[in-house]
């Protein structure tokens, strides 16, 4: 989406938003919506436009009258956005976070004072919301990074991207306003290098290319779907497989970050990811050569590269988280001894632009 951003505060928690008739100091965003946009509703568009407010908090923002759209008086969650239209929103500056500190552990693979990388452990949700309260990055963020200059005029982390709270890897969070706004560009842009690795059901080709747009499930608003009636662009890309017996291995990249991406896509061509019993990875009946994988407790997925250009010295980073103990453990147990070394043997990967044509 083509945007303009300004100063943006947390949707962390309970973070409040300005009512009507507060002194809350507020920052005026301007987002003009393009063709891709076409068909979203009012709160999903900006869901997607403002990464740090969920959405229940864009439409607290909406019912209370700080969202301005060019085609109507009244505004609406459910109102339409067509290509062309321009969203205003007053965000709220300076308030106090809900998130709190905590020592929690925290795999930090860079930090400088632009930006930093972190290998997220499984099980770890990004940001505190309802049922998650504590526990999250963003809390042990607050905790481990002590230069945070500001987003929004706060003290606390830009996420720029998100990881299932059953996924592991690498994510790089943004620690002041200008890192904050360039990262979500790149994203946007399509100019970052995301790679996994993921073990799939049945065998998956290297080289498949999954060309199918997400959007939500009209039967389960807990799922996305290539068969929503409203959906993005994705496109999903096997770089590198190995046939288990069975099950396959694969890395994957992707260029778009859809949610679920990666579980939708390869659920959607027959392969769903082992583990992912959202979208049909868990199997009751498993043959015995394969019995390991009924030990894992989430998806098989982990965010293993991560390649972006620094916001501020333009030079360009890569980063690489080895695959967590608990999924090196089912490898180890589903390769013979003598290929296990080998098993990973990575090509140089090319740029996600190779697939986006």
């Amino acid at each position: 989406m083509k945007s303009r951003t300004g100063k943006r505060e947390p949707g962390t928690g309970k973070t409040l938003v300005p009512d009507p008739d507060s002194r809350i100091p507020t920052t005026r965003l301007s987002f003009t919506a393009d063709a891709e946009a076409v068909g979203d509703r009012l709160d999903r568009f900006l869901t997607a436009q403002v990464p740090d407010f969920s959405r229940s908090q864009i439409q607290r923002l909406i019912e209370g009258g700080h969202v301005t759209h060019s085609r109507y008086k009244k505004v609406k969650a459910n109102s339409d956005i067509r290509e062309g239209d321009v969203i205003g929103v007053d965000m709220p500056e300076v308030q106090a976070s809900s998130a709190q500190p905590e020592n929690l552990p925290l795999d930090i693979l860079f930090n400088d004072p632009d930006l930093v990388v972190v290998n997220k452990p499984a099980g770890m949700v990004v940001h505190p919301a309802a049922g998650n309260p504590t526990g999250t990055l963003v809390n042990a963020l607050l905790h481990h990074v002590k230069d945070l200059s500001g987003i929004g005029g706060e003290a606390r982390p830009g996420i720029v991207h998100r990881l299932d709270k059953g996924t592991s890897g690498v994510m790089v969070i943004a620690k002041n306003d200008d890192a904050h706004k360039e990262l979500a560009r790149q994203f946007h842009d399509r100019e970052v290098e995301k790679e996994y690795v993921a073990l799939a059901w049945g065998l998956v080709q290297q080289r498949k290319r999954i060309n199918a747009a997400i959007g939500r499930d009209p039967k389960n608003r807990v799922k996305m779907s290539t068969r929503a009636g409203r959906a993005r662009s994705a496109v999903t890309r096997v770089t590198w497989s190995r046939d288990l017996k069975g099950v396959t291995l694969l890395r994957v990249a992707i260029a778009t970050g859809r949610t679920h991406q990666i579980r939708v896509h390869l659920s959607a061509i027959g392969h769903p990811i082992v583990g992912d019993a959202l979208y049909g990875g868990v199997h009751r009946r498993v043959p015995h050569p394969l019995r390991a994988v009924t030990k894992l407790t989430r998806p098989f997925l982990h965010a293993e590269r991560l390649a972006f250009t620094h916001p501020r010295t333009k030079e360009r980073l890569e980063f690489t988280a080895p695959l967590p103990s608990d999924l090196e453990a089912i490898v180890a147990e589903l390769v013979p001894a003598d290929q296990f070394d080998s098993i990973f043997a990575r090509e140089t990967p090319g740029t996600n632009n190779e697939f986006e044509r």
